[in-house]
């Protein structure tokens, strides 16, 4: 067995020397009949090997994620444009040693909005200390996009408490680094957002939205109308932010207007407290 492994090895090496070795070398992006299929860029990147692309995305994070005991997870979106308190602070107190007042006023919004930094890593340690204490099968796991922002947050505050956390990025032409709270091998980078939802469900037996932009929203109705329409199995779906949410859509319109059914308000539930939001979670699971 083993000389059989150091055989798959080797040839798995001479394959892998195929592939481009100098970063500056720009040919392995050139056409080539004689490459190996695989180690082919132009090859994999061609419109025709599209499928090929989907299956890697959709194979490499499940495999990753299963062998390390992935199963269960509590999705966290929500902005990647919100920082913590200490350092929404710091952008305040420079702002005003300057005296800038257009900087003042956009320090002065990243304080009110850093609550929710620290909001949603209060809650992810929850989620961890809770997950620390079970057997290994029973684990919830914090998953996030992988950005700054409030993802930044969940994953810091799983990883504070000790738990393994991850993070699945999207590859953006402003690039999205991700953050460094996120457990290293549990890390991906998607192209196909596509991809990339499929995954945040996958695992997911919870869903909570902090305030957010247009990804946010995307995410969040892309995850009530699964429910709505049976797609998806029911999860706890919290938004977190009263004024935030409340402000933002009068989901009482749809009923009024007949576009969605009355039941269809208790898919969500709405609050501002961290241990609430768990608690929500906890009751449905009856943990």
């Amino acid at each position: 067995m083993d000389a059989t492994t150091h055989i798959s090895d080797r040839r798995l090496t001479d394959a892998l020397a195929e592939l481009q070795t100098d970063p500056n070398d720009t040919a392995a992006m050139q056409p080539h009949s004689d490459r190996l299929a695989f180690t082919d860029t132009e090859f994999l990147l061609r419109r025709e090997t599209r499928g090929i692309r989907f299956q890697l995305e959709m194979l490499k994070p499940d495999l990753g994620q299963a062998a390390q005991g992935i199963e269960n997870t509590i999705v966290v979106y929500g902005s990647a444009r919100f920082v913590a308190a200490d350092e929404a602070a710091a952008l305040l107190a420079a702002a005003q040693t300057a005296g800038d007042a257009p900087a003042i006023a956009l320090a002065e919004r990243a304080v009110r909005n850093a609550r929710y930094y620290e909001l949603a890593r209060e809650f992810a340690s929850i989620v961890a200390q809770h997950s620390n204490r079970q057997e290994l099968a029973n684990r919830l796991y914090v998953c996030t996009g992988g950005g700054p922002g409030i993802m930044e947050a969940a994953n810091r505050g799983a990883s504070e408490a000790g738990a393994l956390t991850v993070g699945l990025n999207i590859a953006l032409p402003h690039e999205q680094g991700s953050n460094p709270y996120i457990t290293p091998t549990l890390s991906y980078k998607f192209h196909y957002f596509a991809l990339r939802k499929m995954h945040f469900m996958m695992r997911a037996k919870a869903l909570v939205a902090f305030p957010g932009g247009f990804g946010t929203m995307d995410e969040l109705f892309e995850v009530l109308t699964l429910v709505q329409t049976g797609k998806a199995k029911p999860v706890p779906i919290v938004l977190f932010g009263t004024e935030f949410w409340n402000s933002l859509l009068n989901f009482q319109v749809l009923v009024d207007a007949g576009t969605i059914a009355e039941e269809d308000l208790a898919l969500f539930h709405i609050t501002d407290d961290p241990q609430e939001a768990w608690q929500r979670i906890r009751d449905f699971y009856q943990l």
